[in-house]
């Protein structure tokens, strides 16, 4: 049997093809660098120092994908991201919802009888209140969770802990003295996945409409322009506003809802609004995660007890 043709061999030393890149804001092992691994495991996360980073990271070709966190179900939506995403060029094309699970972080051979202050992100401190008064600790603010980690590790004292990720604690060698700390079992953030192109689920797919409007300043504005939502029976799951032009007597909205735009009842309710409205632009169309069904079981199962 002849060898095969040089051409057809391969070369075993050859290095493999650089995975994809997924940015994320924060250092290594924050939330949303969990968030990343979980939603695309054979994806190269990337670090950013801060949101504009990521959004950049993606338009300039350092990497596939943008994780942003959008809301958390208990400290509400995360800042400044609603005035990013218009300009940002960029269109959403996924969601996940990443369930937090705080950890007390120590280094090696800390007891909690030698802990007296405890660091982290305002929000991580914010939702571990009840350890945090049941232990007598005195908390202190960080930039964020992954950095709050990393200082513990770095300085190596017993009488300080972070509150994190377990992967934090894995990337930074420390130890989990207690395991979800948080005080709200719920607590759980959503991201958005921003990328170059936008997506264009199947008609058979469950699929959310993300977008942003400004209303004519016109008594009732806001009312008619949404009132096509409802005569058409399209869900809207989130509406938020929030000042632009630092004029207070001007709002930008940002709005969810189930559907698509080239659905009919869409299409409708979309033309109604571009009607009282100066401006509606798309940021995505993109596939609705599972976990938004199993929310909403758990919620009306939740209201039937409450209400028989």
């Amino acid at each position: 049997m002849p060898a095969p043709s040089a051409d057809l061999q391969t070369d075993v030393s050859a290095p493999a093809p650089p995975r994809p890149a997924i940015a994320f804001q924060g250092l290594p092992g924050a939330y949303s660098h969990a968030c990343c691994l979980a939603a695309y495991p054979d994806m190269a996360p990337l670090p950013q120092a801060a949101f504009e980073d990521v959004l950049a990271a993606v338009r300039d070709g350092k990497a596939l994908y943008a994780m942003i966190p959008i809301d958390n179900s208990v400290a509400g939506r995360v800042a400044d991201i609603h005035h990013l995403l218009p300009g940002s060029g960029l269109h959403i094309v996924a969601e996940h919802f990443l369930r937090v699970n705080h950890h007390l972080l120590v280094v090696p051979g800390a007891t909690q009888a030698d802990l007296r202050t405890v660091e982290s992100h305002v929000h991580a401190l914010s939702q571990c209140r009840r350890l945090i008064r049941d232990l007598g600790l005195t908390p202190v603010v960080t930039a964020d969770t992954a950095g709050a980690a990393r200082d513990v590790a770095a300085r190596g004292d017993t009488t300080v802990a972070a509150i994190g990720s377990a992967l934090s604690a894995e990337i930074y060698g420390l130890e989990s003295l207690r395991a979800n700390i948080e005080d709200e079992e719920h607590n759980t953030t959503r991201f958005v996945v921003m990328a170059r192109e936008p997506v264009s689920p199947r008609a058979d797919v469950e699929s959310v409409t993300s977008f942003v409007f400004r209303v004519r300043n016109v008594p009732a504005a806001l009312y008619k322009a949404l009132g096509g939502f409802a005569t058409n029976g399209v869900n809207m799951t989130k509406l938020e506003s929030y000042q632009v032009g630092g004029t207070f007597v001007a709002a930008q909205f940002y709005a969810e809802v189930e559907g698509r735009p080239d659905d009919r009842p869409m299409a409708y309710a979309l033309d109604e609004l571009r009607f009282f409205s100066h401006e509606v632009s798309i940021l995505g169309v993109y596939p609705a995660h599972p976990y938004r069904f199993e929310a909403r079981r758990r919620a009306l199962e939740a209201e039937t007890r409450i209400w028989p």
